[in-house]
């Protein structure tokens, strides 16, 4: 049986059995053992996500073990949140339902990805496999009075694919990012995304080396504090709590604002008094250019609400205005239901960008139909479907960002990482060392450039080890 180029795209592939590659060649791999555990950490300080204050992450881990067919094994490692208020919005199930629901989901993806045992590159392995994630993800619905959604889906699904990735590259002792040219994969773009990207590879549209350095976009949440007097009681642990704070110790230039998309009157003076802070707090640094994005996490209830948000920026503080670099996702995620709010008009004035609607090529279509100029890749989608969608965005010469998911630890490394060897993506996120920075405890001493931010930069050059890079 042979797959379809669309199959990893399309959701007919549901009932397809496992695909079946022709012969291995030297470089494949297969599975031999796959296991996952939990961690739960509190967070330092809530965040809100589309209207829902969080103040907790559980994380997935998916330990691997693969083989090559001369019988060498390898290790791989692979974490992330699992983000479900992000992944899954819903109205009629509870915080704890939906995340028991991604728990059952893991408990069934456990086996369903020991059971492949065909040999293959993690791209391949990856292709073959979501089909029977996103079956499995239907039959575990069951259980619950709503579907689990595709994207909750690809954040369960998406630390095995990257335990996968991290084990083929210690297999070959290589940076994973160095496993993606001809050499170790056999088939070109078409393969996975159609004619129109026959001839294409994926090594074209990633570096083999890391960045050495990126500017980290630092989060102003919705319930963040702005200054000193917006804080009830501190939290005297020794972390910055303010935005003058955080830019004096890690020497901001780039600054995303979380926008509520249902008062346009505080989304406006959100932004016009995190600017006029961030520039008096600029101008005592020496510091004459930075950037924002903004962030609407989809809660614009129209385009007319968005571009009266821009014409008001506009007016209050046109060098504010000009500092915004991109917006992410305004209005609603699901694209087809929401044909009316195309954004031709926002986009001849800055890029904007989708994130939640990014789950399959098809929607990146629509979404660039819709006039969306940019789109956002999250390591917690899965790093196969980054790997591809990056490259049709690059192909189509798109505003590409990354964004995180508060990832802590191994998924942070995991989504600098992703960022860094994307050539066309110009800042990382680090949303843990502000939120739960408990999780990174560990991770800071090993990757003390990655963790620990200096004149507001990442240092990247860190992230070239073997596999991900994370051990």
């Amino acid at each position: 049986m042979t797959l379809s180029r669309r199959s990893f795209l399309a959701s007919a592939a549901l009932a397809r059995p496992f695909h079946v590659l022709a012969g291995p060649a030297p470089t494949d791999s297969r599975l031999e053992e796959v296991r996952h555990e939990y961690e739960d950490f509190l967070y330092r300080t809530p965040i809100k996500f589309g209207g829902t204050v969080v103040d907790r992450v559980t994380l997935l881990n998916v330990h691997v073990t693969v083989s090559n067919p001369q019988g060498k094994r390898a290790q791989g490692f692979g974490s992330m949140p699992l983000g479900n208020v992000w992944s899954w919005p819903t109205r009629s199930l509870r915080y704890d339902e939906t995340l028991a629901a991604m728990k059952a989901l893991a408990e069934k993806l456990t086996p369903l990805t020991r059971g492949y045992r065909e040999y293959g590159h993690p791209v391949d392995i990856n292709v073959a496999l979501e089909p029977e994630y996103l079956k499995m993800a239907a039959e575990v619905s069951r259980r619950w009075s709503e579907p689990i959604p595709k994207l909750c889906t690809l954040v369960v699904a998406s630390p095995f694919d990257a335990a996968i990735h991290d084990a083929y590259g210690k297999l070959h002792g290589v940076n994973c990012f160095s496993t993606y040219g001809p050499e170790f994969l056999r088939h070109d773009l078409g393969h996975y995304l159609g004619a129109e990207f026959t001839g294409d590879r994926l090594d074209r549209y990633v570096t083999k080396r890391a960045k050495p350095a990126m500017p980290l976009y630092h989060l102003v949440g919705a319930v963040d504090p702005i200054t000193a007097e917006d804080i009830k009681q501190r939290l005297n642990d020794g972390l910055p709590e303010t935005v003058p704070e955080w830019i004096e110790r890690d020497g901001l230039t780039n600054i995303k604002i979380k926008l509520n998309g249902d008062d346009l009157k505080w989304d406006v003076e959100r932004v016009v008094r995190v600017d006029r802070i961030a520039a008096e707090t600029q101008k005592k640094r020496g510091l004459a250019k930075w950037v924002y994005s903004l962030d609407f996490n989809e809660r614009c209830p129209n385009i007319g609400y968005l571009m009266d948000f821009v014409r008001q920026v506009k007016e209050k503080t046109p060098e504010g205005f000009r500092r915004v670099q991109y917006i992410e996702q305004p209005t609603g995620r699901d694209l087809t239901k929401n044909r009316e709010n195309v954004m031709h008009e926002a986009a001849k004035l800055l890029p904007v960008v989708i994130d939640e609607s990014l789950t399959e090529l098809e929607s990146l279509h629509l979404a660039r139909e819709m006039g969306y100029s940019g789109a956002a890749l999250k390591a917690c989608k899965g790093q196969t479907q980054a790997l591809l969608m990056g490259a049709a965005i690059q192909k189509y010469k798109m505003f590409l960002c990354v964004q995180d998911l508060t990832c802590p630890g191994a998924s942070l490394i995991h989504s600098a990482s992703l960022a860094a060897h994307l050539p066309s993506v110009a800042a990382i996120e680090a949303n843990s060392r502000q939120y739960v920075p408990a999780a990174n405890k560990g991770w800071d001493e090993k990757f003390p450039g990655v963790f620990t931010i200096r004149g507001g930069v990442m240092n990247t050059r860190l992230l070239d080890g073997k596999g991900l890079g994370a051990v």
